[in-house]
Parts: C-alpha cells; sequence; structure tokens
C-alpha cells in the first residue's frame, strides 16, 4: 500500500478489449403461451418467454422451476463474469496515487460522496475508474428488487420493499457485488431518472414505472466520463439526486420516488470546459492527475498496455495475487471504519483550515473528517492523525476553494500552507 499513498504522476493509457462469450449454457425456467397465429419472443431476467397471439384466453404452462435462489445466482454469476470484457487491473496501474487513493477511499466510506477526477487526455482516468470494478466487495440486498434496497436500512428501501417490512413479510436477502453505472453523455432524462413501462401499458392497460440508471446506481457507483460535457438538464437531475439521496419522478399520472443513494464519480478535461460549481461541490474529493514525464516510466506503461492487449486474461492473472490483497484491504478497512476515532483537537484544526481558506458550507469540514477516517482505516490503524489528514486535505478543499483569476499559485498548495500554518 506504500505505492497507494505516495505522490506519483504516470498513468495508464484508455482500455479497450474484446467480448468474450461463455461456453456453456445455464438451465433456465422456461414459460410457453399457446394460442392464436402471430408468434413472439421476449427476455425477462433471463427467463425466456415464447407464445403466440391472437385469441383473448392463453394457456400457460410453467416447467423446471429453480426452488433453490443460490445456485441459480451462481451460475448466472458465473455466465456474466464470463461474459464481460476483460478489465484492467488496478493493481497494474503505474502511478497516479492521488486519483487511486481518492477512489479507495470511497469505496471504504460511500458517505464521502464521491471523486472529481480532472486532468490531460490519455492520462488513464477513465481506465482507472473502469478497473475499480474488480475490487468493490458484496453487499446485501433484496433479491429481485430492482434498487438494490437494503434489508437492514429503511432510509435505502425501495417503497414496495419498505411495505413489505411494514407487513412483517419475510425477505429474501443475497450477496451481490457494488453496482458501476456508466452514464452516457448523450443519455436521455427519461433513461437517466426512469420512464413508463411502455409494454404494460400497451398489454395488460395499467400505468407501470420502469426504472432507470439512477435506480440501478442506488448503493452503487455511478460513473460520468467526461462530466464537465453533461448537458444542463442531465447535471439538474444529478444536482437533485446527490442532495436528497432520492429520485422522484412525475410522469404521465404517475408519482414515484425511489432510493437513488451512490457515489458520484466524474472525470474529465479541463481544457475541454469548466464544471458548473454546483455539481463540483458535490462531489467530496478532487484528483488532479497529469502527464508523466519520465521516460523509463512512459516505456513501463507503454509495454504493460502491450501484455494486456496481447493476452488480457494472462495479464490479469499475474496481477491477481495483489489485487486479492487489496481486496482484502479494503474489505478490512470498511468492517473497522466505525471503529476509527479523531480527536477533538484534529476536529478543531481541520474547521480552523476550512473557515481561514473561506471555505463556503460545512461539506468541507464533513469530508474531511470522513477521508482521514477513511484512511487510517485503510492503513489498519484506530486512530487518525496529522498526517492523515495533511494526505487528503487537499483533495477534500481544493475544488471548494473561490477561484481568484488573477491567483497563479495551485489551490491544493493553498490548501497545504494553510493546513501546515494551523497545524504547527
Amino acid at each position: 500500500m506504500a505505492t497507494i499513498l505516495g505522490p506519483s504522476s504516470a498513468a495508464i493509457s484508455a482500455s479497450c478489449g474484446s467480448l468474450i462469450y461463455p461456453s456453456s449454457k445455464l438451465v433456465i425456467p422456461s414459460i410457453s403461451i399457446n394460442a392464436g397465429s402471430c408468434y413472439w419472443k421476449k427476455f425477462y431476467g433471463g427467463i425466456g418467454i415464447q407464445g403466440k397471439k391472437g385469441k383473448p384466453q392463453f394457456h400457460i404452462a410453467v416447467t423446471n422451476v429453480a426452488t433453490e435462489i443460490n445456485s441459480v445466482q451462481q451460475a448466472q454469476k458465473l455466465g456474466a463474469k464470463e461474459s464481460q470484457r476483460p478489465v484492467y487491473p488496478f493493481a497494474a496501474i503505474v502511478g497516479q496515487d492521488e486519483m487511486k487513493l481518492c477512489l479507495l477511499l470511497n469505496v471504504i466510506d460511500p458517505k464521502i460522496g464521491g471523486v472529481m477526477i480532472m486532468g490531460d487526455r490519455g492520462t488513464g482516468k477513465s481506465t482507472t475508474v473502469r478497473s475499480l470494478v474488480d475490487l468493490l466487495p458484496e453487499i446485501k440486498v433484496v433479491f429481485g428488487d430492482p434498487y438494490n434496497s437494503d434489508p437492514e436500512d429503511p432510509e435505502s428501501m425501495g417503497i414496495e420493499v419498505r411495505e413489505k417490512v411494514t407487513k412483517g413479510e419475510e425477505l429474501t436477502i443475497t450477496m451481490t457485488k457494488i453496482n458501476m453505472v456508466d452514464l452516457p453523455l448523450g443519455a436521455t432524462e427519461d433513461r437517466v431518472c426512469g420512464t413508463i413501462d411502455i409494454e404494460k401499458a400497451l398489454t395488460e392497460g395499467v400505468k407501470a414505472f420502469e426504472p432507470g440508471l439512477l435506480a440501478k446506481a442506488n448503493r452503487g457507483i455511478l460513473y460520468v466520463d467526461e462530466v464537465n460535457l453533461l448537458d444542463d438538464h442531465l447535471v439538474d437531475v444529478l444536482l437533485d439526486s446527490a442532495a436528497s439521496g432520492w429520485n422522484t419522478v412525475e410522469r404521465e399520472g404517475i408519482s414515484i420516488s425511489h432510493p437513488a443513494r451512490f457515489i458520484l464519480i466524474g472525470s474529465g478535461n479541463p481544457e475541454e470546459g469548466e464544471l458548473r460549481p454546483q455539481l463540483l461541490d458535490r462531489f467530496g474529493m478532487h484528483a488532479q492527475v497529469g502527464t508523466v514525464r519520465d521516460a523509463e516510466l512512459r516505456v513501463k506503461i507503454v509495454e504493460e498496455r502491450a501484455r494486456f492487449d496481447k493476452n488480457p486474461k494472462e495479464f490479469r492473472d499475474s496481477y491477481k495475487a495483489e489485487q486479492e490483497k487489496l481486496q482484502q484491504q479494503i474489505a478490512s478497512a470498511r468492517s473497522s471504519l466505525s471503529s476509527v476515532q479523531i480527536d477533538r483537537d484534529l476536529e478543531v484544526k481541520i474547521s480552523r483550515v476550512c473557515a481561514e481558506l473561506n471555505v463556503d458550507g460545512l461539506r468541507g469540514d464533513i469530508v474531511t473528517n470522513r477521508a482521514a477516517k477513511a484512511l487510517a482505516a485503510l492503513k489498519g490503524r484506530d486512530r487518525v492523525t496529522a498526517e492523515d489528514i495533511a494526505t487528503v486535505i487537499p483533495n477534500c478543499l481544493r475544488h471548494r476553494l473561490r477561484k481568484d483569476p488573477l491567483e497563479s499559485i495551485d489551490s491544493g498548495l493553498l490548501v497545504i500552507e494553510k493546513f501546515y500554518e494551523v497545524f504547527s
């Protein structure tokens, strides 16, 4: 972990790969509907539904219904894993320690509020974020719930799950990996927020809600590449959900709310445009990445990338041990996070730094405290030190300072100078 915590500016180029399709087929329940003359087929959650349309009555036959959820889930997970595009290993990323540290701290404590990554093009921003997928831990969710409801936290439950709990019904609980959802720049507002299920409206004559990307990202990660180019109407949607932790949809006589608590991760190139200050403030941490200037490191990056492109599976296997070690560190840090303490004297000094830098609001104070605790947990300690605060405070406050067009010094250096002035 020493390499994760030190400063660096090396990078890895953007990731690409080919699809790998599973060689074995999964036996799943089948439902056949026999009637009329017009043949049609549709898939729902991996279950094939075949039938003919034309007569008012249908005969339904259900076969091979699985009774054990766990065995079906394991088979589905195996098939999904085999069909995924190969992801560049997080442990193989050369340098960029500031960005990697910010991402790890957010995985350990999602309440930090995400991270904004700004830097030159081709410095591995998207590659690093997407490589985080392999390290994400598993969480408890209610089986079959589209919102990944937490069975133990009412604030993270969908309305249907909450009603079941109120009635005393038993919930089916399963373990699943934290989701990472990509928000494309060209996405429509309906796709992001959710919309009316037209199929149900036409076939059954009922108004039904079809969840969007915000529902899928609940209790997970929402990643926006080139976030500074995102349309204003989508920025407004993200601001609303990030502020309340809930997404409310008003469509065609339907009013529905569902939990939308996610880690917001954005990346972009500052040369392509600035980010709206309202959205920038919603990111808990801010990481800056630069192009590596050392020739030896550049050669190493090129060689590692070539190895990955030549044989992704072999390359990933070579970093398997390091990836598993990092996964164990993250799991250990998440479990011990609640026991980490910070002295009141250090809390007062953090707030003094924020006050003397004229940071608007109190988010800077809250995020710095959370990030320092997460770093202490990552290092395996139960108490925060001034060194932990010095490591994270530039990333927590850099983007919250008021812009001075005549100021030439980097805002991160201003934060460091003020930190040593107060803590000395």
